[in-house]
């Protein structure tokens, strides 16, 4: 059995307290059925309390035929900040201002119909954690695999890349008085819509986890429909600008080992399927300084050395 951490069960938390109001914020771009699909879900959902559901198109001009049938209201709204999906999830968070939890969800997303009350009983059985995530199973060519983080609790040094990339944004659920204030004065804040593409979700995560640890529960509550990314050179360039961009931001990551392997490694193996076998020796090498000759600094130095086949190593990538 897998453990979730929940202490309460959400049916003895509905005896004792009130269900607090949760606003779910649903961002999606050019995938109309996915995103009929995802909205089925949340309309599914067992939850006892209050939900208020806004989609957020970015980019593109809404489709508000959407916001009609179900029994549970939904608002349709374009991004009116900046374009991309930081600025639609912040558009999404001020949407649902007035709300005690905010929970988001991608497009090719589905939540399982208990996601919503075990996560949020998680949270009303911790009162000082102002976050919580879940695990997700992967849907590809039809077969579903769980990825599990193994681990119920996440500090800052628990969130390496490989990790991360476990905790998707589709099984977040964060109080909304500490997403909306300033990390200045004690708040997380909202998506930083200047980070390069997937580096936001991540620095996210990290300020939440530096106000207190974050909640997750290692069961699968979200489907995530794949689909096999292109590992081309735009797309390394894209991963290696977002991992700069949080070492940069972060610092303290360089400071932890097992963190700072991860991110020299990825960025070793970035490099090598960009086919900059310098740049790759390079973070091989400081993989190598901070963690030694393990496997995984060793497959680095392989890859820099052009010795990996490219759709092997385009494999570890995807991985």
């Amino acid at each position: 059995m897998v453990r979730t951490g929940l202490a309460v069960a959400p049916h003895a938390i509905a005896r004792q307290v009130r269900w607090p109001s949760v606003g779910v914020v649903l961002v999606t771009r050019d995938r109309p059925h996915l995103l009929r699909r995802a909205l089925d879900s949340i309309r599914a959902q067992d939850y006892p309390g209050l939900m208020r559901v806004v989609v957020v198109y970015d980019g593109k001009v809404p489709d508000w035929s959407v916001a009609s049938g179900g029994d549970r209201p939904v608002l349709t709204l374009e991004n009116w900040r900046r374009a991309g999906t930081a600025g639609a999830r912040n558009t999404g968070v001020l949407a649902v201002g007035d709300c005690d939890l905010v929970a988001f969800c991608d497009d090719r997303d589905t939540w399982t119909p208990a996601k919503l009350t075990t996560q949020v009983a998680a949270l009303l059985s911790r009162p000082r954690t102002l976050a919580c995530t879940c695990a997700v199973e992967v849907e590809f060519d039809g077969v579903r695999t769980p990825q599990l983080a193994n681990l119920y609790v996440a500090q800052p040094d628990a969130l390496t890349p490989r990790r991360v990339a476990r905790l998707r944004s589709s099984s977040l659920v964060v109080r909304q008085a500490a997403l909306a204030a300033d990390p200045e004065r004690g708040g997380i804040g909202l998506f930083d819509e200047g980070a390069p593409s997937m580096g936001e979700e991540w620095d996210l995560l990290l300020r939440a986890a530096r106000r207190s640890p974050i909640l997750h529960l290692d069961t699968p509550l979200v489907r995530v429909l794949w689909r096999r990314p292109a590992i081309d050179r735009a797309a390394c360039r894209s991963e290696i600008a977002a991992l700069r961009w949080m070492i940069d931001r972060h610092p303290e990551l360089l400071r932890r080992q097992r963190t700072a392997a991860a991110c020299y490694q990825q960025l070793a193996l970035c490099h090598a399927a960009a086919a900059d076998y310098a740049g790759a020796w390079g973070w091989t090498a400081r993989a190598l300084r901070t963690a030694g000759p393990r496997w995984a600094t060793i497959r680095a130095a392989l890859a820099a050395s052009g010795l990996i086949p490219r759709e092997r190593l385009a494999g570890y990538l995807r991985h």
